[in-house]
């Protein structure tokens, strides 16, 4: 049997067929944001867990190159520069400690990349068997790049590079 037009369009009208897939297809760029955060953050967490790690070792590695005595003879010494509060001839040496580990593997996310390293060194007041006490610090700047930003340009504007500056500190012994 035949049903007539009018029929016909009473009948899709009706029909509920196809539902899902209509609500899966509108929610689907949500998801696809929802993903893109995640990893992104993802990625983000583990480059700066990564970088910090590598700072750390280098202030602490420059704690145990610089002399002790730094203070006393505002920072002259052999086999580098140490004036003003400055370390100089020290800066590759560092990024190098930051980027790979003992074998030179690359420690740091590929979308990471150390852009300078600033060494200094200052002479800190205070109730420590040698007063002042020196404490280096190691500043590396990064610089971050997103793979998955294209993602976001859906949404607006796609994510950026951006930088920033870790930093760390250590007694010098």
């Amino acid at each position: 049997m035949m049903l007539s037009p009018k029929n016909r369009l009473k009948q899709f009208l009706k029909s509920e067929d196809g539902v899902a897939v209509v609500e899966f297809v509108i929610s689907l760029p949500l998801m696809i944001l929802i993903f893109a955060i995640i990893v992104e953050f993802g990625r983000l967490f583990i480059g700066y867990q990564a970088v910090l790690s590598g700072v750390q070792d280098a202030s602490r590695y420059l704690g145990r190159i610089a002399p002790v005595d730094i203070c006393p003879t505002d920072g002259s010494v052999t086999g580098g520069t140490f004036t003003g509060g400055i370390f100089t001839d020290y800066e590759t040496d560092l990024k190098t400690r930051i980027e790979t580990d003992r074998s030179d593997n690359s420690v740091l996310p590929s979308q990471f990349a150390v852009t300078g390293v600033d060494a200094t060194y200052a002479c800190v007041p205070g109730d420590f068997r040698t007063s002042p006490a020196p404490v280096a610090t190691v500043a590396a700047q990064i610089s971050v790049q997103f793979p998955l930003g294209f993602l976001f340009g859906i949404f607006g504007n796609e994510l950026d590079p951006f930088s920033a500056t870790v930093s760390g500190s250590s007694r010098i012994f």
